[in-house]
């Protein structure tokens, strides 16, 4: 009977070993993978309503992907995208300041609607901003570029594997060409160190408590995105800031001419400019402004300065002009803001036609494409659903991120002017209709997937009862529809 000595043992120790070390690596990969995702933001520049979508970074320094797209009646013109970086290191490097411009690319529109791209470089992870002018108005969209970050058990895990490896070479090796038995257990002992050292940093890693986001619950710098771990944390996990103040400032205060409204936002305990605006449903600010016939603007002004935003429209008619900004701070949630004072406009030299009265639930015709709206019957304190049908194909494409926008203002006095009314409403309301993401898709679908529709359902519950003015929203053919309708809503 042949015998197997203590060197000839060591191999399915090693083998063992070997596969502990490529198992035991799967979770710390996995969890060390490069973050990010694209961002869309939607920005109102001058006269032309823009959907500016930021790539993904996966390397830095690396290209960034930046691609414009316009929609009907933008018109020819040409846009110029500068990188800034805006965050500063503790650390000392020769990169170039931060607030200067690091990358700089042209972007000329076509006279029709679609998609143009330029590719920019950026050079460090953390906080930037990228600026989109057209020569005349210029606006400030705020990004982080990500950092491949490990947790401190990931990175034990993936220091212990790499010296497992190396002393598993190590044990072969002496294992075939040394003649004492002895010799490649004292590296095989310390690999099966270090393999317990990797596993039990790979089993607490999922259990590391995740450090704050940078850029979404705490102010993004370049050490807390480089090394979020070695940040300083808040004394506690609340991450919430006051509310915001919003004063609204127009060039222009008569009708038939072309106003431009300054938002100036301040925060309800410093007074001082709020600058951590996030993202939210693709854009930095929705304002909303109704007019004294019932008119509903829905726009995206850009920023321009700390707490300064900056929008252009024509008021069509004299009268009061009610407003609302819809917001979301750093770590602050969503927060709808009202203008307390709206806007009283002057008669121009121009008389301009007032909004048509919209009816209730039925079929109407809007730029030449039948609508019809329905509702269920609708009673304060229950649920309500509301369907539009745009036309009969499914050719409505995501805007904001969603296939359709419902926005909800009353109950409203039957003899009072609409802007006037909505200025002292109880209830100003915002609801969406999801656009469902395809099986296998890599993300969800942007502007040019025009496949859903044609009937568009919101669930909104009315808190009280009377008469509401209702505006839903979608997009066809990249153009923004806006179908209005009053609904009365019954006692429960």
């Amino acid at each position: 009977m042949r015998t197997y000595g203590p060197r000839a043992l060591l191999v399915p120790v090693i083998v063992a070993a070997l596969m502990i070390l490529v198992v035991g690596q799967r979770p710390a990969l996995a969890d060390g993978a490069p973050t990010g995702q694209d961002l869309h933001v939607a920005q109102t520049l001058g006269t032309r309503e823009l959907s500016v979508v930021l790539r993904r970074v996966d390397e830095v320094p690396g290209p960034l992907r930046v691609e414009v797209l316009t929609h009907a009646g933008a018109g020819p013109g040409k846009l110029v995208l500068r990188l800034v970086p805006t965050g500063v290191s503790s650390a000392e490097d020769d990169l170039p300041a931060a607030g200067s411009v690091v990358s700089e690319g042209e972007l000329v529109l076509g006279p029709t609607p679609a998609s143009y791209g330029a590719t920019l470089r950026v050079d460090r992870p953390g906080p930037w901003e990228l600026t989109v002018g057209d020569g005349h108005d210029s606006g400030r969209i705020p990004f982080v570029v990500p950092a491949p970050v490990r947790s401190p058990p990931d990175t034990v895990a993936y220091a212990a594997f790499s010296v497992a490896g190396g002393l598993l070479l190590l044990a072969l090796g002496t294992a075939v060409w040394s003649r004492r038995w002895w010799l490649p257990l004292v590296p095989a002992c310390g690999m099966v160190a270090a393999l317990a050292t990797g596993v039990t940093g790979a089993a607490l890693s999922p259990l590391t408590p995740q450090p704050p986001l940078p850029g979404l619950q705490v102010d993004a710098t370049v050490d807390n995105v480089t090394a979020p771990y070695t940040a300083a944390r808040p004394l506690n996990a609340d991450y919430s800031r006051p509310p915001v103040n919003m004063l609204v400032r127009a060039s222009e205060k008569t009708s038939g001419h072309r106003t431009d409204l300054d938002l100036l936002l301040t925060d309800g305990s410093t007074g001082r400019p709020v600058e951590d605006l996030v993202v939210h449903d693709d854009a930095l600010v929705h304002l909303l402004v109704v007019s004294p016939s019932g008119r509903l603007w829905h726009l995206h002004p850009v920023m321009t300065g700390p707490g300064h935003y900056r929008v252009g429209l024509v008021l069509a008619e004299p009268g009061h002009y009610a407003l609302s900004a819809e917001v979301a701070r750093r770590g602050g949630g969503v927060q709808l803001v009202r203008s307390a004072a709206g806007l009283d406009v002057g008669e121009g030299a121009t008389p301009v036609a007032a909004a048509p009265t919209p009816g209730g639930p039925g079929p109407r015709e809007i730029d030449g494409v039948r609508i019809d709206l329905a509702a269920t019957r609708p009673s304060a304190g229950e649920a309500t659903t509301i369907t539009v049908r745009v036309g009969e194909r499914a050719d409505l494409q995501p805007w904001l991120g969603m296939v359709g926008h419902l926005i909800v203002v009353g109950p409203l006095p039957y003899a009072t002017p609409v802007g006037t009314a909505a200025q002292t409403a109880p209830v100003w309301g915002h609801a969406h209709a999801m656009a469902p993401v395809p099986r296998g898709a890599a993300g969800r679908p942007d502007e040019t997937v025009a496949t859903f529709g044609p009937e568009v359902r919101f669930t909104h519950t009315f808190p009280e009862p009377g008469r509401y003015r209702l505006w839903a929203q979608v997009e066809r053919g990249y153009a923004l529809v806006t179908v209005p309708a009053v609904l009365d809503v019954g006692a429960p």
